[in-house]
């Protein structure tokens, strides 16, 4: 018997709902993140993101994921990273909890999921990368990097959660910039430390998207 073929694409509702979602991932890459989802959840493991802010490329893992019937897997602490801070380009304050006055991103993310109709399809870890991924004991069809970029904590993503991703599974990581001008390095030191790992061979470029599937041991 023929196991069935992941749908090429989200369902039109869902792609809409990515694109109202806040967020910073272009069309393209999402659309790519999603087609990439889909076949590491054929595995039938769990599809791990590391960085969630509001929900916006979760909806993609998460519709992935229910074609395939796994789980979407999402960590997060919810407080922002370093460039969404208060004064950085990319803050907005609408996201901060006028009560604590910090950035508080999870009310928004659960309202997106629950919009999309796919808070069955997600679990979400609210905390600290590093600490979630000291007590993570399963292997994952895939991990999507998409969390703080400066190179500390790019690297305790890296190092926390690539020795999870399953043999044949992949690992994604998001603004990945090889030229400076274009944009952060630490994404792209991490991405350069899992080709030269041999641990890790490359498929597929997509904008700033880069996915490597496991073809070796280590990291």
């Amino acid at each position: 018997m023929t196991a069935p073929t992941a749908p090429t694409a989200p369902r039109p509702e869902i792609l809409a709902a990515f694109e109202e979602a806040k967020g910073f991932m272009p069309v393209d890459e999402g659309l790519a993140l999603y087609a990439v989802a889909g076949e590491a959840a054929a595995l039938g493991l769990p599809l791990v993101e590391i960085g969630t802010y509001c929900g916006r490329s979760t909806l993609l893992l998460a519709e992935a994921a229910r074609a395939a019937g796994v789980m979407a897997v999402t960590v997060d602490h919810h407080r922002g990273s370093e460039e969404q801070q208060p004064g950085w380009e990319y803050h907005d304050p609408e996201v901060v909890d006028p009560v604590v006055g910090r950035m508080d991103t999870l009310t928004t993310f659960r309202r997106t999921l629950h919009a999309a109709g796919l808070e069955d399809r997600v679990i979400a870890l609210v905390g600290r990368s590093p600490q979630i991924a000291a007590l993570w004991q399963a292997p994952a069809g895939l991990v999507f990097i998409d969390g703080g970029h400066t190179d500390e904590h790019a690297t305790a993503d890296y190092e926390g959660w690539a020795p999870h991703v399953a043999d044949g599974g992949l690992l994604v990581i998001h603004d990945v910039f090889p030229d400076p001008a274009d944009g952060g390095q630490a994404p792209y030191r991490i991405y350069c430390r899992a080709l030269a790992s041999g641990a890790f061979t490359e498929v597929a470029v997509h904008g700033s998207l880069r996915v490597l599937r496991r073809t070796g041991a280590g990291i």
